[in-house]
């Protein structure tokens, strides 16, 4: 019997050893660690925040139009080489023509290669060739049967201009195989430069291919214009090379982890002064729409390179006192908070885990000492009254000492008030403190990029649809000789599945009806074909519908109609950091948009309509690109527009490309310093909040819970078995008065025994 007393103690005393381990001190001590590193990160990081000259915002926005470029010119390249090879499977598809037909086939539909050619293959002679001359001696016909045969390929002509050359196979029966050859100047399609900015494409040894918006110095008349040309072209080759270092990393390296955006590798960079401007730009290498995919155009290894030159303006706001007085305020309000939660919540609780224990092991000479305030005050009375009823008294309040008096400040309230104190804190740097208000300082560097790249993703729509149109031509000519259903069919089915630009590709009859079709319903049967090239049907669905109609030859007014995908047009809308984007019609109407909006809807305000119509839409004046900045009681708001300008077959829709967005999101000095002051706010509502709430759960709701089951115990209730819930220190209270219990419940039976014995006696 006493050896298994013996080990029941040591398991109680094993137990209220592990339970030092859990418990009420691991969130304390976890908040005063956190408190301190807050106020460490508040001292060092909410003081001055100061820009080098040039703000991260303007290195982010030559970064974004360099990924622009970057995606014009492989959109480009693919699409000419798509266009090449289908207009070769179409003409293979029909009847065998001549060399010349064939070239004058192609040049009537896509106006976009500088020179084409037909050789035959096996003996290298040249059949005809229209454009400029092409070096074609350096094709190796003898590695065109290869895998990689008919890829694109640059070459370096005489005068020092890179060429891309793109190949196609003309292969009829009975007649030898020919090679169709296609030219492309590296340029960047569309991309508006504005004032001031140079673009440049290398390859991947660094050198430069093409160039737009530096004028070569010898041309220039004066000193100055040369010398400052010459720096700008230095500067750009010293760009190049920086920008074939970074290009090499891998594209998931290269970014921030969750930053997303351009699939490729890209960065901003960082040049050298001259006469007080900074030059600044960015680098982009040619990337796959998806992720993880290759095109004929990113297998190139081409980087795109931007460069403009920004005025210097150092800019600093705020001062290091800010962040040491913050710091500061958060050690002497910290130190209170944890101050009372060691001097209420935890020291009364240690004490009355080592009360329980000294009880439960029998001492029970000196009475219990009784914390003053809350649970642990009414536990410890609980305690000393346990401790007479086993020294004899009976229990109740009528035989002994007096019940204690519940407390009005309970734990619950002390963490409150420890809350209420770190929340003196938090508060006024999330919602007061530091605010960016109307006097923050936009770089016009912003606005202007704002304005030319809504430009060119105004202009890449624009080409979109006349490539779609072109197609259109393109099939129209080839189905012209075809009279046969379901020969039109296959040839619609075809273009359908190397473009995805169509949601449905059909021959609409001079009266209406639908001769062959893929893809959707078509929505114009019943109708004659348009005279329009590109329009935007009217309908009453809420899904707009832009129709492009192609006339084909000899058919009496029969056309190929093709329907655009929404989606499409939506997937080229898609820029990061250029904010919420529309496009328009010529009656302000949203057609579609890289975020959630209703169709045929008024733009969100009236001063983007103004914008639009300020652009030169409506008033009678040539079509030109605009932006502003809005200022509206602290809200800053940049905002551009840009109306299609060009030709083709969609320059007469007078559609608009509208974006804007808030300045708050740009990493401008004032944001920062406020972005900064809010987030030193948050962490310390978090830190606390997640402290105090780990403390409540894991101690206070016990505790509470402990408290009606001393008292009970107390008052008599020997049945009512008590089992801890953790093994930290309110378990071990419970398991002492759980002994406790035992021994009590245990003392009558003793009495009886003694009786008994005596009564023998």
């Amino acid at each position: 019997m006493a050896a298994s007393t013996a080990k029941r103690r040591h398991r109680v005393r094993r137990r209220a050893d592990m339970s030092l381990l859990g418990g009420i001190r691991p969130p304390i001590a976890v908040l005063s660690v956190l408190l301190l590193a807050l106020a460490a990160l508040s001292a060092f990081f909410l003081g001055r925040v100061q820009d080098e000259g040039q703000s991260k915002a303007v290195l982010t926005s030559q970064q974004h139009i360099s990924e622009d470029g970057a995606i014009a010119m492989r959109a480009s390249l693919d699409e000419s080489i798509t266009d090449l090879t289908r207009a070769a499977g179409l003409l293979n598809a029909a009847d065998p023509v001549p060399a010349d037909a064939a070239l004058d086939k192609l040049g009537n539909v896509y106006q976009k290669w500088l020179g084409t050619a037909v050789l035959e293959i096996k003996s290298g002679k040249l059949l005809a060739a229209r454009g400029e001359s092409l070096p074609l001696t350096v094709i190796d016909r003898a590695k065109l049967s290869e895998e990689d045969g008919l890829a694109p390929r640059m070459v370096r002509l005489k005068s020092g201009e890179t060429r891309l050359l793109t190949f196609a196979v003309l292969d009829w029966d009975g007649r030898p195989q020919q090679l169709l050859v296609a030219s492309s100047a590296l340029k960047f399609p569309g991309v508006s430069l504005g004032d001031f900015r140079a673009i440049a494409v290398i390859d991947q040894s660094g050198e430069i291919l093409s160039q737009d918006g530096v004028a070569e110095p010898e041309q220039l008349l004066t000193d100055a214009q040369r010398e400052e040309a010459e720096q700008t072209q230095g500067q750009l080759k010293a760009f190049a090379a920086q920008a074939l270092k970074k290009s090499r990393q891998h594209p998931v390296t290269s970014k921030e982890p969750g930053s997303g955006g351009f699939l490729g590798v890209s960065g901003s960079l960082v040049g050298d002064s001259y006469r007080g401007d900074r030059s600044v730009g960015g680098y982009a290498t040619l990337a796959a729409p998806e992720a993880g995919g290759s095109t004929a155009a990113t297998s190139l290894g081409l980087t795109v390179v931007s460069l403009v030159k920004v005025a210097e303006t150092p800019s600093i706001v705020g001062s290091p006192a800010f962040g040491l007085a913050a710091a500061a305020a958060l050690l002497v309000v910290g130190g209170l908070a944890v101050a009372l939660l060691l001097g209420t919540v935890q020291r009364p609780l240690l004490r009355l885990f080592l009360e329980g224990r000294r009880l439960s092991r029998g001492d029970l000479a000196r009475p219990v000492t009784v914390p003053r305030y809350g649970e642990a005050a009414r536990i410890g009375a609980a305690l000393e009254r346990l401790r007479r009823q086993l020294l004899g008294e009976p229990a109740g309040e009528q035989a002994g000492g007096k019940r204690s008096r519940r407390t009005r400040i309970g734990s619950r309230t002390l963490i409150a008030l420890c809350a209420v104190l770190l929340l003196a804190w938090s508060a006024p740097l999330v919602l007061l403190l530091n605010r960016a208000g109307e006097s923050v300082v936009v770089p016009q560097q912003i606005v202007n990029d704002q304005r030319e790249r809504t430009d060119t993703l105004s202009d890449r729509v624009r080409r979109a649809l006349n490539e779609g149109h072109a197609d259109l031509v393109s099939v129209a000519s080839l189905i012209g000789d075809r009279t046969r259903p379901e020969e039109m069919t296959k040839v619609l089915q075809r273009t359908t599945a190397e473009h995805n630009r169509y949601s449905s590709l059909y021959v609409l009859g001079t009266d209406g009806t639908v001769v062959a079709r893929t893809g959707a319903k078509p929505g114009a049967a019943g109708q004659g074909p348009s005279e329009e090239a590109v329009r935007l049907r009217s309908t009453e669905d809420t899904t707009p519908v832009v129709v492009g109609t192609a006339e084909i030859p000899g058919r009496d007014g029969a056309a190929v109609v093709g329907e655009f995908r929404i989606d499409f047009l939506n997937s080229l809308l898609k820029r990061p950091g250029l904010g919420d984007i529309r496009l328009v019609d010529g009656e302000g109407r949203v057609i579609g948009g890289n975020t959630g909006y209703r169709a045929f809807q008024d733009l969100p305000a009236d001063r983007l309509r103004t914008l639009v119509r300020g652009s030169g839409q409506k008033v009678g004046m040539s079509p030109r690109p605009s932006g502003i900045l809005y200022r509206d009681s602290g809200d800053i708001q940049i905002a551009a527009s840009a109306p299609f300008t060009g030709g083709g077959a969609a320059g007469e829709l007078g559609w608009s490309v509208v974006s804007w967005r808030p300045a708050a999101g740009l990493a401008i000095p004032e944001y920062s310093m406020q972005n900064r002051t809010v987030l030193a706010g948050l962490l310390g509502v978090t830190g606390a909040a997640a402290c105090l709430g780990w403390l409540h759960i894991v101690v206070v709701r016990p505790l509470r819970h402990l408290t009606g089951q001393a008292e009970a115990l107390a008052d008599g209730d020997r049945k009512t078995v008590l089992y801890p819930r953790h093994h930290d220190e309110v378990g071990a209270v419970t398991r002492s008065l759980e002994l406790l219990r035992q021994s009590l419940q245990a003392q009558p039976r003793k009495r009886d025994g003694e009786k008994t014995l005596a009564g023998r006696n």
